[in-house]
């Protein structure tokens, strides 16, 4: 006996990304701003000037990637059920990629799931966290290995906000631009290579050149199951470092320009990627301060770490290599021996 359930329906989650200053936003319904105790000192009060809703709460989480657990997913969800959120009520992310990721998981799991928008502070969210959907928690066997795919229902990019941004937040956030501009667009990577980010015409104009690139490859693979892993290039590595690092040591961006510079080293072995082109990644990426060099202390452990992502099944491993730049190959076809070889060169730092 077979029943039938016809599933099949088209569901539209497009949502509009807004590039300039923050808007006057009203909401007639209960809303939480999720957000941490660094960005709630800096910009809370700008952001209260411009948002308004029928019952409006702050929930304030500690700052730090060692804080994107199972206890602030705790802190966010026994918040709204004490103010007795419904399906009808609203999140919205104010913060960085942690702050993001957690405040997306949150919002697709309460109740079964309700809307949420993103207003990024860092560059790494304004370019990468805050669009495509993607949301999550750590746990002690890796980065984001808990997580939903819960598309926002808009994201305000406000430059303001990168006003009070550290350099070497900063820095960390150049790097996801880095990496689109590597895997998809070579005449990006050439104007990255002379581009004044201290100009705010031009920032901007980056700004929207990395989320055009994000948004085009989301809206052809929404749920990871092709070309988006290209946008992993450099995470793969990234994950393990900032595991084996307990995400302490290394900015989330710093781990991923390790890890893009450890991927080019297996490029090049393959012969897809010539040595002046890696080079000339590792200067644009040494130009903004970011770290390319990591002590990898037992190549064996490092390896069987790549198992626990979530682009790898079975007894494989998918790698994200960049063939030149400009291009970008998704294989699990990559030699362990050509891998092991490339960690041992960074055990030798």
């Amino acid at each position: 006996m077979l029943v039938n359930i016809p599933l099949k329906k088209t569901i539209d989650n497009s949502y509009d990304i807004t590039i300039d200053a923050l808007p006057k936003l009203y909401f007639d319904t209960k809303v939480a701003i999720v957000t941490n105790d660094t960005v709630s000192a800096l910009h809370l009060k700008y952001l209260l000037k411009n948002i308004s809703a029928k019952e409006l709460h702050i929930i304030t989480l500690k700052d730090g990637e060692q804080y994107k657990n199972q206890q602030s997913i705790d802190a966010i969800l026994n918040s709204m059920f004490e103010k007795k959120f419904n399906r009808k009520s609203m999140l919205i992310a104010f913060g960085g990629g942690v702050i993001g990721d957690m405040t997306g998981f949150a919002a697709s799991i309460y109740q079964r799931g309700i809307n949420f928008i993103q207003i990024p502070t860092t560059l790494l969210s304004q370019v990468d966290a805050s669009v495509g959907g993607k949301t999550g928690m750590n746990n002690s066997y890796g980065k984001n290995l808990v997580g939903t795919f819960h598309q926002p229902k808009a994201v305000y990019i406000d430059p303001y906000f990168l006003t009070t941004l550290p350099s070497r937040e900063f820095s960390a956030g150049f790097a996801e631009i880095v990496k689109m501009a590597i895997t998809f667009n070579k005449e990006f990577f050439k104007y990255l290579q002379t581009a004044n980010l201290k100009d705010k015409k031009i920032l901007e104009e980056v700004i929207k050149k990395a989320v055009q690139t994000k948004a085009n490859v989301v809206a052809q693979d929404e749920k990871e199951h092709g070309i988006r892993a290209a946008l992993n290039y450099g995470h793969t590595f990234g994950h393990v470092i900032e595991n084996e690092t307990k995400y302490i040591e290394f900015l989330h961006g710093e781990a991923v320009a390790i890890g893009m510079v450890m991927a080019n080293e297996i490029s090049v072995k393959m012969g897809l990627m010539s040595k002046e082109e890696a080079s000339s990644i590792k200067e644009l990426l040494q130009k903004y301060k970011l770290p390319i060099t990591y002590n990898v202390e037992n190549s064996d452990n490092f390896y069987e770490t790549f198992f626990l992502d979530k682009k790898s099944s079975d007894a494989k491993i998918t790698f994200i290599i960049p063939v030149g730049i400009g291009g970008v190959k998704i294989t699990d076809a990559v030699d362990k021996d050509l891998v092991i070889s490339v960690l041992n060169e960074f055990g030798e730092v």
